[in-house]
């Protein structure tokens, strides 16, 4: 998961590109107004000069215009030549006309037929101008950048209380009661909402968790006594002499189911317990012989069919784990490769690393059907009412971070791969 920027950089990077647009668009703007202004204040400034010259053409006989440093004027007929830069300039001002090197505003203008051209030399205002321009850049992007620093800043400030929040909710742990926030004195009104709204989150949380844990420890005691009482009563009736063989059956079939009813019972308790603290209720196991255990105990399913159990691929293993539920998964997984192959051989291996493999001879199953089992985990009812379905298997797998694979094909028989590591 890529990891998120915190709220304070995202505010900053936001505000930051702003406030670079923001003075970006008004330098911008401020250069037009500046090149408008400019271009008025040259014609102003020529038209002015060129006026006051032919007035004083018109009114002193002999008066004679005097060309300076920047300024220079031509008329057309005079001695001196027109710069051929400046010939064919329709009449009008020229804005950044080059001349010798020089960069200039040129005015043309025709009067009584003559062409009068004054030619105004701007360089040195222009190398002030582009000076000023870049002092004003710099003091933009100072400005930017110390804006950028105060909003950074404020920000922090301004963000201390929901960082504060966010840290206490995720100290905040699930078996731990009685876990309030706290904001801090500085918090707006809209955090002091979140926060009440969160510790009443947390209290109703209390009680639920409270709730449930009664309701185990009572099932755990009110279900398991007269399950075991059923059992105890069973087993006392079998050991009665001349107890008739349909009795019996039905006996042995009643024992089975309240067993079932105890695993069962077993494998709720272990789903509403935390998987961290299964570590303390667990049992170390001898995998190798608890599996021979199970085929044996499960070799009545196989009356009326011609079928074996070749356990030679049990090899030694030892595993930490609650031994019901360890009992539960892999007798299910048998009863199911059992209840499903009508001849054959069931293939049982254990390898050292706490996988358990199954291989029937049974009917097997399409990809659609194995599809169905892992999206669904269909729950499967024994043929005498034992076993347990394997939609609480797969909770039960995942709850125990063990994993659960199916392969098969039709008419081929199914493998089942159970790694209890």
């Amino acid at each position: 998961m890529p990891r998120s920027r915190s709220l304070q950089r995202r505010l900053t990077g936001w505000l930051a590109g702003y406030a670079l647009l923001l003075a970006a668009a008004v330098f911008a703007h401020g250069l037009a107004i500046n090149e408008h202004a400019e271009r008025l204040l040259w014609d102003s400034l020529l038209q002015i000069e060129l006026e006051q010259h032919l007035r004083h053409d018109r009114e002193q006989p002999g008066y004679r215009w005097r060309n300076t440093d920047t300024m220079q004027l031509y008329r057309d007929g005079d001695a001196g030549p027109v710069p051929a830069p400046l010939r064919g300039l329709s009449p009008g001002i020229h804005d950044e006309l080059w001349l010798a090197g020089r960069q200039t505003v040129v005015l043309v203008r025709d009067v009584e037929g003559v062409r009068h051209t004054l030619v105004l030399d701007i360089t040195d205002l222009e190398d002030r101008e582009q000076t000023l321009t870049l002092v004003m850049l710099g003091s933009a992007v100072l400005l930017v950048l110390v804006l950028v620093l105060l909003m950074g800043w404020g920000l922090r400030r301004a963000l201390r209380p929901l960082s504060a929040l966010a840290g206490d909710i995720g100290r905040l742990a699930p078996d731990r009661l009685g876990q309030q926030v706290r904001p801090s004195e500085d918090a707006s009104a809209e955090l002091m909402v979140i926060s009440g709204a969160l510790n009443d989150y947390l209290a109703r949380h209390d009680r639920f968790i409270e709730r449930e844990r009664v309701f185990i420890d009572t099932a755990s005691h009110e279900l398991r006594t007269p399950t075991a009482v059923i059992t105890g009563a069973i087993e006392l009736a079998l050991q009665q002499p001349g107890l008739p063989d349909g009795a019996r059956a039905q006996m042995l079939r009643a024992q089975r189911t309240a067993r079932s009813v105890e695993q069962l019972i077993s494998l709720l308790l272990v789903l509403a317990k935390d998987p961290g603290r299964l570590a303390h209720s667990s049992d170390r196991i001898e995998l190798d012989e608890l599996v021979l255990e199970i085929i044996d105990d499960h070799r009545y399913l196989m009356q009326g069919k011609q079928l074996a159990i070749d356990a030679s691929g049990v090899q030694p293993c030892e595993i930490q784990a609650p031994i019901a539920i360890v009992q539960a998964a892999i007798g299910n997984l048998l009863r199911n490769a059992i209840e499903n192959s009508d001849q054959g051989v069931i293939r049982v291996a254990l390898s050292p690393n706490a996988t358990l493999t199954i291989e029937d001879p049974g009917h097997g199953m399409t990809p659609e059907e194995i599809a169905r089992i892992y999206a669904q985990m269909a729950r499967t009812a024994g043929r005498d009412g034992g076993g347990i379905g394997l939609e609480l298997l797969g909770r039960i797998c995942e709850h125990l971070g063990w994993d659960l694979r199916f392969e098969s094909e039709p008419e081929r028989g199914t493998k089942t791969v159970l790694r209890l590591r």
